[in-house]
Order: C-alpha cells, then sequence, then structure tokens
C-alpha cells in the first residue's frame, strides 16, 4: 500500500505540450503551483508535500498511455487530496480530465479548490452561497463540476494563509474519509 501524504496538483497545460524552452512554465496555472513550491522552499513548516517529486519527472513529449498516465496514477495513489488551481486561464483538457477522474472515482481523493483570480473568501462565497463568478469556472472542467457532489471539495482563494490552513486541515484528507460536499477555509 501507498503511502498517501502528498499532495497532488492538478492544473491547465495546453496540449499537445509546447515544445518551446519555457514549456509548462510559461502557462498560468503552472505558475501558481510553482508558487506552492516556493512557499515550501522558503518555509519547510509550510505544509505542502508535491506528489509530483515522488516518481520520475517527465518530458512535454513523453506518450500519453505509456507514460504519462501511469505516471499520473502513481503520483495520486500516493497523494492525501488534490490541489485543483481552477482560474480564467483554466481548459478543459485531457490531462485534468484524467487526474479529477482516476483521483475521485479511484483514489476518492478530496479536492482543494485554489481560484488564483481571487484574494478573498468573499470572492468565492457571499451570504453562504458559492458565487456566478466562481461556479463559473467550475463549468470549464465539467469533471469537477460532476464530481463535487462524490467528494469533499474545499474552496479557498489565492491566499497563502487561507491555503496553509487548508492544507493543514486533517478533515480535507482521504485518511479522514470527509463527507461530501461544498466546505470554504476563510
Amino acid at each position: 500500500m501507498d503511502y498517501r501524504n502528498g499532495n497532488y496538483s492538478a492544473f491547465y497545460v495546453a496540449e499537445p505540450f509546447n515544445q518551446n524552452n519555457l514549456g509548462a512554465n510559461s502557462t498560468p496555472d503552472f505558475c501558481y503551483y510553482n508558487m506552492l513550491r516556493m512557499w515550501k522552499g522558503k518555509d519547510s513548516q509550510f505544509p505542502f508535500i508535491d506528489s509530483h517529486m515522488k516518481n520520475y519527472n517527465v518530458r512535454d513529449g513523453s506518450d500519453w498511455e505509456l507514460t504519462l498516465k501511469p505516471r499520473l496514477h502513481e503520483r495520486l495513489r500516493k497523494s492525501k487530496n488534490i490541489v485543483l488551481f481552477l482560474s480564467d486561464a483554466t481548459k478543459n483538457s485531457r490531462a485534468l480530465n484524467e487526474e479529477i477522474t482516476y483521483g475521485v472515482n479511484h483514489c476518492h481523493l478530496p479536492i482543494i479548490v485554489v481560484y488564483p483570480d481571487y484574494r478573498d473568501y468573499r470572492d468565492i462565497v457571499n451570504n453562504g452561497y458559492f458565487t456566478q463568478a466562481a461556479t463559473s469556472l467550475w463549468s470549464r472542467l465539467p469533471v469537477l463540476r460532476d464530481s463535487m457532489d462524490l467528494i469533499a471539495s474545499v474552496h479557498v482563494p489565492l491566499n497563502k494563509g487561507c491555503i496553509e490552513r487548508a492544507l493543514s486541515a486533517r478533515e480535507y484528507t482521504v485518511q479522514a474519509d470527509p463527507r461530501a460536499g461544498k466546505y470554504i477555509v476563510q
């Protein structure tokens, strides 16, 4: 059995993968993932354990069925939750569909949805209801929208404190077997 202590980061990267020197680094959602890594590098107590570092890295030109998909599955099996960056730049993609589908249906991972376009939780929830701006982003990833009733999903703005609280909360890990529903961290 895999040791499930990692945070699996899911983010949009254009397909086919860009072969230029910047590759995924030129994609906005990937930059937010790198920001988590930077916070961890600056503060070893920051509660982010990068599941992408748990097996071999892949190259942009790797074969989907033979290399990319099996590595995604291995990383997800070693994770306690998914950290999904959902922004105006996010597009539906084969990789995101696979990550969410496998992570939810096979690994039963809760999802921490980070909204990079928002800095305050009130941009996501107002008077106890999710804002139209937030829910419209869910339609960018139908697999996410359709999976949110199956698992716990916690929604946070791009705010280090909110993200830190979500990552630290045991109730948003597969080990806690959280009740399905939509939650907010302030």
